[in-house]
């Protein structure tokens, strides 16, 4: 049976399912879309969404504006996800509303931020930071879209895909991904990878993610030249002994030919009774890729003097805003350093005024649910790393700017 057969049956099955919000949304008359497509375009008028465009994906606040941002990778990855679900007959409209969320609770400096808050949240809290999740808090608690009435209102997701969103992470070292059969809780998911989507569309955002990347930071590495000579030849030799193609020119070894390969191969394999997978060859050349990447890219000594440094600025963020903790005068004390501080604090400020118990304080034209008491410090502690989880990296490193100066 093929996926759009399988697909239409497990829709109809599970259909309120998916396509169930925490709470109603508005409803227009004349509105053609679907409740997958409105997901998507809730997503793609969000603030969190324009912020990638300044993130990093593997290079660090990079000045060369051809090195892939955090933006480019979702949108590679919704494109490479609508391909796959055309082929093999999957809701497109799912795929790409998943897809172009996936990565919206991403921390600035990539997977370092994302260890350098992991790191500090364990400090206070105890509980584990990693950005699936936090993506999925994003979504569910942080961005906002004015309604009709003018207020600001959470943006109310899908459970499809908030699963999809939550469920992207992990490496393809199985071969074969099926849905699962469950209807959780998402929230109540504890660490990354410990589910697989509900959806065959969550499934493919999830191999998407890594077909999207490999080349990608392959062709940023030679164009900021830290590759070697060796480590081109190298790379040459193993693709050549995976593929057998023999002697490859390396200019046809960029990210388009290996998406190509990896998209075709994938869908030449895949079926309802086998899940969504590659072949052996390819699985094998996938893990080779990364395992280069990691080795040659990853690690490479110029991104390890801009780790340190990253790690000081959202060090120094939290250290400072943490400091001015004062229960509920805490909005007065911020106020009172503002003008010394005034993209820092005062915007941390308006943080606290949309999402936590100060908003009283205010007229605000905010509807969105308040997820802070500030007579909490550990909620205020997580307003802190929510903030910055949330910044570009150009705006983390203005305010540290604003902390060093004088």
């Amino acid at each position: 049976m093929p996926f759009s057969k399988v697909a239409a049956v497990e829709g109809n099955e599970k259909w309120d399912l998916l396509v169930k919000r925490e709470t109603g949304i508005y409803q227009r008359d004349s509105d053609i879309r679907s409740e997958f497509w409105r997901d998507y375009n809730r997503i793609l008028h969000c603030t969190a969404y324009r912020r990638l465009k300044h993130k990093t994906q593997v290079f660090f606040a990079t000045q060369n504006d051809h090195i892939c941002t955090r933006i480019e990778h979702v949108n590679h990855v919704a494109a490479v996800s609508v391909t796959l679900c055309q082929r093999l007959g999957l809701n497109t409209e799912l795929a790409i509303a998943i897809a172009t969320g996936h990565d919206l609770g991403h921390p600035p400096f990539g997977h370092e931020g994302e260890k350098i808050l992991q790191k500090i949240v364990s400090g206070f809290s105890g509980e584990r930071f990693w950005h699936e999740k936090n993506s999925l808090w994003f979504v569910d608690k942080l961005e906002t879209l004015p309604g009709p009435d003018g207020y600001e209102h959470n943006l109310n997701l899908t459970y499809a895909v908030r699963d999809g969103i939550i469920t992207h992470c992990g490496e393809v070292d199985e071969n074969a991904i099926f849905p699962r059969q469950e209807y959780l809780p998402l929230e109540k998911m504890t660490y990354a990878n410990q589910y697989q989507p509900f959806t065959w569309e969550g499934c493919i955002v999830k191999i998407a993610d890594k077909i999207s990347y490999l080349g990608r930071d392959i062709e940023d590495a030679l164009t900021l030249q830290i590759l070697s000579s060796q480590q081109i030849n190298e790379l040459k030799e193993m693709l050549g002994e995976v593929l057998g193609t023999g002697d490859i020119n390396f200019r046809e070894i960029n990210n388009t030919v290996l998406m190509h390969r990896f998209m075709m191969d994938l869908c030449q394999n895949s079926n309802p009774d086998a899940g969504i997978r590659f072949s052996e060859e390819h699985l094998r050349l996938i893990n080779l890729i990364k395992k280069f990447n990691y080795e040659n890219i990853y690690y490479h000594p110029r991104l390890e003097v801009f780790k340190k440094y990253a790690e000081l600025v959202i060090q120094s963020i939290f250290d400072f805003l943490a400091g001015m903790y004062c229960s509920k005068e805490t909005i007065n004390e911020l106020k009172k350093v503002q003008p010394s501080f005034p993209l820092l604090a005062g915007y941390f400020i308006d943080w606290l005024y949309k999402y936590s118990t100060c908003r009283h304080e205010v007229e605000t034209k905010y509807a969105n649910q308040i997820v802070y008491d500030i007579e909490n410090e550990v909620d205020y502690k997580r307003a802190i790393v929510d903030y910055i989880s949330g910044m570009t990296d150009s705006f983390a490193i203005k305010v540290f700017h604003e902390l060093t100066s004088f």
